[in-house]
């Protein structure tokens, strides 16, 4: 019943490549930690939001958001193939939620995206867009592409790795469109992760020519040790994956239970310089709380506090963090 509750108020979906990738008789499963509902979601703590990283404050119109000059992201979908029990958006996404765009959403985000000339990186978000059918996904690349300040076109996606059969030739295919670079973020936080069908997925977008970067969540009981972190890094330049960004958990609500100190996180990055080459390294970041952007925490941009920690974003303003 109480895990009835949990799925009551967050979206559950666990792919088949994962539910294959599940040992049961392991009760701390990396894999049955990040997709498995919990009733620890129930617990919220005061620092915790609805929109942890303030979407909300730079969404211009249905669908983008313009936090930085250069950049914009495009949320055009509303739903993944899995949902991550710690997800920064979880309130937002899933079946049910009211965030689909409409035709005209769709048509207002190009005519954004076109009106602002400094746009130079249009990423691709949701939810995942990597649901979306070839036909929609070219439809999205060719029309941002077509805009002459458009440049480049990063699609951000876990569907390699939980539901690798999506990618068909024809989406691979509908990912490239001259007069833009085509790059592809791949989320993934444990090297177990790394199923023989999502390392033939990888392939299948590297041999395409599209690079490819990582993301990954910092999570207790994941990847917060030094062996399973470098794992991780190992898996990710061996399927022609650079690592790119080791987040820092968001303050979402229901997500203490994966949270990590940041004294553990740059220590557990500290010791990954001292173990793995400079490919293998991630920029260990935080989105600070309200919509200020992300910030290296291993740099001048972060202060120790009698209360916690502060940290100062890209325009040089410092903010309390006390997650």
């Amino acid at each position: 019943m109480t895990l009835a509750l949990v799925a009551k108020k967050y979206s559950v979906a666990v792919s088949p490549t994962l539910q294959a990738l599940i040992d049961p008789a392991d009760p701390f499963d990396p894999i049955a930690r990040q997709f498995l509902p919990d009733i620890a979601e129930l617990i919220e703590s005061e620092a915790e939001r609805s929109d942890p990283i303030g979407d909300a404050a730079h969404e211009t119109v249905p669908g983008i958001v313009h936090r930085h000059p250069g950049r914009v992201l495009f949320k055009a979908v509303s739903r993944c193939p899995v949902y991550c029990r710690f997800c920064f958006r979880r309130e937002q996404i899933g079946p049910g939620k009211a965030n689909a765009l409409t035709v005209q959403d769709f048509a207002r985000a190009y005519e954004y995206i076109a009106a602002h000339p400094e746009i130079e990186e249009v990423i691709l978000t949701g939810g995942d867009p990597f649901i979306l059918s070839p036909r929609r996904a070219g439809d999205i690349t060719h029309r941002l592409a077509a805009i002459s300040h458009v440049k480049l076109v990063r699609w951000h996606t876990r569907v390699p790795m939980v539901d690798p059969g999506r990618l068909s030739d024809d989406f691979i295919a509908a990912l490239l469109a001259p007069g833009a670079t085509t790059w592809v973020a791949i989320h993934a936080n444990h090297a177990k992760e790394f199923s023989a069908e999502a390392k033939q997925a990888l392939a299948r977008l590297a041999d395409a020519g599209i690079p490819l970067v990582s993301q990954s969540v910092l999570l207790k009981g994941v990847n917060d040790n030094g062996e399973a972190l470098a794992a991780l890094m190992r898996a990710f330049l061996e399927n022609r994956v650079k690592p790119y960004y080791l987040h820092h958990p968001d303050l979402a609500r229901g997500t203490s239970h994966f949270r990590v100190s940041i004294e553990d996180g740059l220590a557990l990055t500290r010791a990954l310089r001292a173990q793995l080459s400079g490919l293998a390294q991630p920029s260990y970041v935080l989105d600070i709380p309200g919509g200020f952007g992300k910030v290296p925490l291993d740099s001048s941009h972060l202060e120790k506090t009698a209360s916690g920690h502060r940290v100062r974003d890209f325009s040089g303003n410092w903010h309390d963090y006390l997650g």
